[in-house]
């Protein structure tokens, strides 16, 4: 049924090269969806628990990381509840995780749909990031039930303050790094194969130099200066000042992650277009 609608839907490549990224993606919408709605219900179709491991995978990724580094190695996390220290880090971290991994896998994984039909290629992506989004969002509400009932029933004195205004920017930037680093991946594995290899081990380095096992504030010098220069690091450290009122929130280090993300991601997607013309023969 969906190569039927693939195929009752092809434009020549003549007309793709005269419009623009944006207008394809909105003429394709409808392809948009279907994407989005295959890599949510996929994911979780032939699993026991199904969408519970939307919940699952951080309340236990949470619990480990408590009884580890906060209660064996001691590791201060600013006086913030050592549960919502942790959630309220990996909740984004396994957003941007999720989009970079799935992403820079796009030319190989839909190789098979690629091969037959034209559509704008950047589609595929983009419908990753979005299914994480619904990912996200489901996340986020256990973080802030959570967050509730500390806020309330607990002796606990954190604070929001006026930067949760800008969640929804925090969320949309932290999601264009991972399409961007994605896409840019993906581009280049069709050539080089052996980057793929790299990723996971990649993905691991880069989330022990962000500030999701402990607070930036606990840095000093040259070390807090190499941490910060990982774009995350800034945008989990201005999550985490929203929600508790303690941290550093910079709008340096915040305007500094938005100009490399966005530079990157410009990047990214002109290597990702022109590779896309030929990645068949490469791949």
């Amino acid at each position: 049924m969906q190569s039927t609608i693939f195929e009752n839907n092809i434009y020549s490549n003549s007309i793709y090269k005269n419009k623009n990224l944006i207008k394809n993606i909105i003429d394709h919408k409808y392809l948009l969806w279907l994407f989005v709605k295959r890599d949510f219900v996929t994911n979780y179709k032939q699993t026991i628990l199904g969408p519970l491991w939307f919940f699952i995978q951080p309340v236990f990724t949470t619990i480990i990381f408590t009884v580890i580094f906060g209660n064996f190695a001691g590791i201060s996390t600013n006086g913030i509840p050592k549960i919502l220290f942790y959630l309220s880090g990996l909740v984004l971290w396994n957003f941007f995780a999720d989009c970079l991994i799935k992403t820079s896998d796009t030319f190989n994984t839909n190789q098979h749909i690629f091969g037959k039909v034209y559509f704008p290629r950047i589609i595929v992506p983009l419908s990753i990031v979005i299914s994480n989004c619904l990912k996200l969002s489901i996340q986020f509400l256990l973080f802030i039930s959570i967050y509730i009932y500390y806020f309330y029933f607990t002796s606990e004195t954190f604070q929001p303050n006026y930067v949760v205004l800008i969640i929804p920017f925090l969320i949309f930037i932290i999601s264009m790094f991972g399409l961007g680093l994605g896409v840019l991946i993906t581009s280049m594995t069709t050539k080089y194969r052996d980057l793929k290899f790299l990723i996971q081990f990649g993905v691991q380095l880069l989330m022990y130099s962000s500030p999701i096992i402990y607070p930036i504030t606990s840095l000093n010098g040259d070390l807090k200066t190499v941490i910060l220069l990982n774009p995350v690091s800034s945008i989990i450290e201005t999550f985490k000042y929203a929600f508790f009122g303690v941290g550093e929130f910079s709008l340096f280090w915040l305007a500094y992650s938005t100009i490399f993300i966005l530079i990157l991601l410009f990047i990214s997607i002109f290597i990702f277009n022109r590779m896309e013309k030929n990645f068949m023969d490469t791949i």
